[in-house]
């Protein structure tokens, strides 16, 4: 964060404001949820019951900390460009590896994890292409694809839970994933536009 001069005052007279450290406890929380998906994969894979309730129980727990370092960050003005990259980056790291895990054990259709991996991998190169013009943050569209793809995991780890109910919620959750995947394009491309003019300004 820069120096920048303070509204109403003598314009040569700068306010220095406190530099926010990557290493702040909304960041921390976003990388144990990332430490948290090799252990709820494994929970995951292992045969008894106990341990499918173990992996359910760890996915919902990762899936909360996401509300939680954003609320962290937002209340005590921790957000910073690798919170904006990592939070993210945590959440494709957790639902996909659930759904990699739900497709490799016959229960959910290849195709469906292949079309929403492909939407959040395209995403994240496209940040990247992006990133030197301006960082992308994660949208109202995209917090709703997230808590919709969360809600179809959990119905599909939940055993006993109707397949209609299955197919209906991870249907919208695809719906969802690849509209807003159209939706971050369109940002990029305007971001990328907007770069452009003022460099040539």
């Amino acid at each position: 964060m820069t120096n920048t001069p303070e509204t109403g005052t003598d314009p040569t007279a700068a306010v220095t404001r406190p530099k926010v450290s990557a290493w702040n406890i909304a960041n921390v929380v976003t990388v144990i949820r990332l430490a948290m998906v090799p252990f709820f994969t494994v929970c995951l894979f292992l045969p008894d019951s106990g341990w499918r309730i173990t992996a359910l129980v760890v996915f919902l727990v990762a899936s909360l900390t996401d509300l939680l370092d954003g609320e962290l960050a937002r209340r005590y003005g921790l957000v910073t460009d690798f919170g904006k990259i990592a939070d993210p980056l945590a959440d494709k790291a957790l639902i996909g590896a659930a759904l990699i895990s739900l497709s490799a054990l016959d229960e959910l259709p290849w195709w469906v994890t292949a079309v929403i991996l492909g939407r959040e991998l395209g995403v994240t190169l496209l940040r990247f292409a992006v990133i030197r013009h301006g960082v992308i943050p994660a949208s109202y569209g995209g917090k709703v694809k997230t808590v919709l793809q969360i809600a179809a995991i959990v119905c599909y780890m939940w055993l006993g839970v109707p397949e209609p109910i299955r197919w209906t919620v991870m249907g919208a959750a695809t719906i969802v994933t690849v509209g807003t995947g159209l939706d971050y394009v369109i940002r990029a491309v305007r971001l990328r536009q907007v770069a452009n003019r003022a460099r040539a300004q």
